[in-house]
């Protein structure tokens, strides 16, 4: 039966029909996230019945599986959010981890996992899986990272929650889109000479996204007398040294010369990395934290409940290029960057002056095209990333690096698709408010600012054109700080917003000409076209990244 009082959008085939025997609840937390967003279509494809708990439920709105689940909106923190999730769940997923370091994480972690223990033990859940990660076994506790620490004690928690806990242990996740994988990815495409620390030595066991949703999925009928850990991993224990040769390798790249260094520092490392990947250091730090040390599965009891199968599980070069395929062929449906930001303004574009004291900055254009509304609407959708901002390069490349040097995310994060954006995804150093093709698509600001920014499209005009295009910047400054950037950054509008006004309407009107009747359309307009990505396709048969992906993040 239904939990009554919330709102939800949808449940299973239009039917309401469910394909097995298994007509039991499933929770999924962290659906938004990079785990989260590829289990829940999998246990949809095995016929679950699913829920999800999102804090920022519009997020999912854009997704295709969203109308075949029960949608409640809340966060993990608040115990009524979670008390009403649980409502008649029989298997609860936590998948919610912090990405950062900062000040009382761990503290923050442990709290969210036993406030969702004790609702799930209250509500009469009958399994808990949870995804952590794997701790070498020649360390204790005061000796780990504390991106590891943590992840321990969380398991730990559910585990003593009363409620039989599932435990899988995994290492690095090989899959498009992951923050470890696209880590590998740009170290060993960039810097064919790479001087590297000590932690490229350490023993890995990495494991296919294909594999840990498998575990995932199967995991939830595993008997309810098992409460334990299990370590996952795939068929290879490599070092880091020997990823970056193979990634190298199966990506048609040279071999990479590597010089060890060993004074180098964590902190250093997390600079590097964040300077030469899209993965900001704040990001990178727990990554590298984690490689540090050993860690290599200590048992492979898991086998006993979920057999490995037929074809044994997916070794590292296979995975890597269904990655690949998958970055080239735009599948790939969640990644790390779709995480929020820590501190992000997050409110909606305020419609009243008074919100902000008063004042309320806008820049403010309008142009005409003589194209249709929905041709506009590609190009207005396909900024950023590879096809960049139409208007100087220099002042956006200067932008991203003022940003990434007071700690921001800068450019690097690019975009998932060259051509299409969900709502609640990032796109460069901002993130996708709202989108309603091909009419209104509306930016919010997540680079470090003394207040809070958008950046606003609007198309009208009638179905066969012309278009009236409006661009509109708005800042909502935060004190007199606020108000000072405004101010000194006024001055370079002319030469960011009015140029990318024209450029969008060129663009446009470019696009509209090569629709006309005879006249040849070109299989690549733009850079970010598939031709300038790697990969190649693959299904589920033939052995999928993840088990389906989707994405064109930046080179």
């Amino acid at each position: 039966m239904r939990p009554a009082g919330r709102a939800r959008w949808g449940w299973g085939n239009d039917d309401g029909a469910v394909r097995d025997d298994d007509d039991r609840l499933y929770l999924v937390t962290g659906a938004t996230g990079y785990i989260g967003g590829r289990l829940v279509p999998e246990l949809l494809a095995a016929g679950r019945r699913v829920r999800v708990l999102a804090r920022h439920p519009d997020r999912l709105r854009d997704r295709p599986w969203v109308h075949d689940v029960d949608v409640v909106g809340g966060d993990l923190g608040d115990p009524s959010a979670v008390a009403a999730a649980m409502d008649g769940v029989s298997v609860a997923y936590y998948l919610a981890h912090s990405l950062t370091t900062g000040a009382g994480f761990e503290q923050t972690d442990a709290d969210l996992a036993s406030s969702f223990a004790a609702a799930a033990k209250t509500a009469g859940v009958q399994r808990i899986v949870y995804l952590g990660g794997m701790s070498p076994q020649s360390h204790s506790g005061s000796t780990l990272s504390a991106h590891l620490r943590s992840r321990g004690e969380v398991g730990r928690i559910l585990r003593a929650s009363g409620v039989p806990t599932v435990e899988l242990r995994a290492a690095v996740i090989i899959g498009s889109g992951s923050a470890s994988f696209e880590m590998l990815r740009y170290v060993s495409e960039r810097l064919p000479v790479m001087v590297t620390p000590r932690w490229v030595r350490s023993r890995l066991q990495p494991i296919a996204i294909r594999d840990v949703l498998r575990y995932l999925v199967a995991a939830a009928s595993i008997p309810p007398e098992v409460n334990r850990p299990f370590d996952i991993g795939g068929p290879d224990v490599l070092s880091y040294e020997d990823m970056m040769q193979r990634y190298a390798a199966v990506a048609g790249l040279r071999q990479r010369v590597i010089v060890g260094v060993p004074a180098l520092s964590l902190g250093l490392s997390s600079l590097w990395v964040g300077l030469v990947t899209p993965v900001p250091s704040g990001i990178a730090r727990p990554l590298v934290e984690s490689l540090r040390h050993e860690v290599v599965c200590q048992e492979h009891d898991i086998a006993r409940w979920i057999p490995d199968p037929p074809d044994g599980l997916l070794g590292f070069d296979r995975a890597v290029g269904y990655a690949l395929r998958r970055i080239r062929d735009r599948d790939v449906p969640t990644w790390w960057a779709a995480a929020s930001i820590r501190g992000a303004a997050s409110e909606p574009l305020p419609s009243d002056p008074d919100w902000a004291g008063g004042t309320l900055y806008a820049d403010d254009r309008r142009a005409t095209a003589q194209a249709s509304p929905a041709t506009v609407w590609t190009v207005v959708e396909g900024l950023g990333g590879g096809h960049g901002w139409y208007s100087s390069t220099v002042l956006w490349a200067a932008r991203g690096l003022l940003d990434r040097a007071v700690g921001g995310i800068g450019l690097r994060r690019g975009r998932r698709d060259p051509e299409t954006l969900l709502v609640g995804e990032p796109l460069d150093f901002w993130r996708v408010e709202e989108r309603q093709p091909p009419r209104l698509l509306r930016l919010r600001a997540e680079m470090r600012l003394p207040g809070r920014a958008w950046l606003e499209y609007r198309i009208d005009g009638p179905a066969e054109g012309p278009a009236e295009l409006r661009q509109r910047a708005v800042f909502a400054p935060r004190g007199l700080a606020g108000h000072v950037y405004w101010w000194a950054v006024a001055p370079f509008h002319v030469f960011v917003f009015a140029p990318m006004a024209r450029g969008i309407v060129r663009e446009a009107e470019i696009a509209q000409r090569r629709t006309e009747p005879g006249r040849a359309v070109p299989a690549s307009v733009a850079p970010g076209s598939a031709a300038a990505d790697l990969g190649g396709p693959d299904d589920r048969r033939a052995g999928p990244d993840g088990v389906g992906e989707h994405a064109t993040m930046p080179r």
